[in-house]
């Protein structure tokens, strides 16, 4: 299938190509958790560089709950405006673009100063560096009835903002993902055991959204096809999901695995072993790509165009593509006009996996803070460099939070 073709989606909307700009968290927001300029700036690149769809980097639901210091917030109307020039510009090319909204659950830094929450008080697992993460406290009743509402009313803001669609993420570890493994859900009640109680929350939250927002604005779902973790969710626990899924109004589904822990969306398993180098999840998307009803889309690698075409022929709708647009915004307008591009970063083979895994997001964050300035990407940067650079900016935008919130 060309990657060129038209996708119509399952509400009669329209994606342009089969390429998307995959989420990558850009911690570009301005003082006030908003869109800043540097943020309109990236968007711009990208927003000239031909993917059919652009899905944002995380866009938080709850400011008390953030993965970074320098995230976008939409929770009210007070920067309404700021969110219609980022959807202005991100559309100016033409592409659908999405919000993906997100709440961290436990995955979310001590030094902020927030209270963690999750399904139960399970601490993640990562050596020395799990001090790094706040100690979680499990969710009550309320508290989950707040996160529920809370992606329904950010949905509907960006919409009202003039975003085309919202992705929910439910991959990666963040809190959705959360309640759906095991490992981290131990709770006996009906928000935990089965795991038709475990997903209870990830569709109560897509009903909600439903509800908040017009037929015609799009409703995704992004969900970990396996966590690489023993014990924990499993290619066999998706493909249950997407039949449950299926039954609701869904116009697009990524496929994506891991978190912090197992970090193999960056292509690590828990074990340390290396995924393969492109197309991580493809054999397990393509099978579960068998079960669902809706478009699907795998992320994870991709940087070349012939790995787009193995993709959609596997009978996969549509690429996500993140890191590779980083390094070379305009890629697909490339590939389309013949230029055989395949943008790549240098492995990091640090020992230590957890510090290798903050260089690869620190190495892609470079990349994106120098197209947020107008400057062309340098994929050659030192990891270490990288590295420090981006925890000196973190700790600056951490004090910033903490007084902004008053920690």
């Amino acid at each position: 299938m060309s990657p060129f073709q038209i996708l119509k989606l399952p509400n009669g909307q329209t994606v342009g190509n089969r390429i998307a700009k995959a989420a990558m968290e850009e911690n570009l927001a301005d003082r006030d958790q908003a869109p800043s300029r540097e943020l309109f700036r990236l968007y711009q690149a990208w927003a000239d560089g031909g993917a059919g769809l652009l899905l944002t980097g995380n866009v938080m639901i709850d400011r008390r709950a953030m993965t970074g210091p320098g995230g976008v917030v939409l929770e009210d109307e007070r920067h309404l405006e700021r969110f219609r020039q980022w959807a202005e510009i991100a559309r100016s090319g033409g592409a659908q673009v999405w919000v993906q909204l997100n709440h961290p659950g436990r995955q979310t830094f001590a030094n902020m100063g927030q209270q963690s929450l999750a399904p139960s008080a399970v601490a993640l697992e990562m050596g020395s560096f799990s001090k790094l993460f706040a100690e979680p406290k499990p969710m009550t009743e309320d508290d989950i009835e707040d996160v529920i509402q809370r992606f329904a009313r950010s949905a509907a803001l960006a919409e009202k903002a003039g975003f085309t669609g919202i992705q929910i993420h439910a991959a990666h570890g963040y809190l959705l993902s959360q309640f759906l493994s095991p490992l981290t859900n131990r709770r006996t009640d009906r928000w935990g055991g089965s795991l038709e109680n475990r997903a209870r929350l990830l569709l109560s939250v897509i009903e909600a959204v439903r509800q908040a927002v017009s037929p015609q604005f799009c409703v995704a779902v992004k969900l970990n096809s396996a966590d690489f973790q023993r014990g924990g969710f499993d290619t066999d626990d998706a493909r249950q999901v997407i039949e449950w899924l299926n039954e609701q109004p869904i116009d697009l589904l990524e496929l994506s695995g891991g978190s912090y822990e197992a970090p193999a969306m960056q292509g690590e398993a828990r074990d340390g072993r290396t995924l393969a180098r492109e197309a991580f999840f493809l054999e397990m998307a393509s099978e579960l790509a068998s079960v669902a009803r809706m478009p699907v889309m795998v992320t994870g690698g991709i940087r070349r165009l012939p790995i787009v075409e193995q993709v959609l022929d596997s009978g996969i709708d549509m690429a996500g593509i993140a890191t590779a647009l980083a390094i070379e915004p305009s890629l697909v307008r490339h590939w389309r006009e013949g230029r055989h591009s395949e943008p790549q970063l240098p492995p990091i083979r640090w020992k230590r996996k957890p510090l290798a895994a903050l260089a690869n997001m620190a190495v892609v964050r470079f990349q994106m803070a120098r197209l947020s300035r107008g400057r062309k990407p340098h994929p050659e940067v030192s990891a270490l460099w990288a590295l420090i650079r981006d925890r000196l900016y973190l700790s600056r935008r951490t004090r910033q939070y903490r007084q902004a919130m008053d920690v």
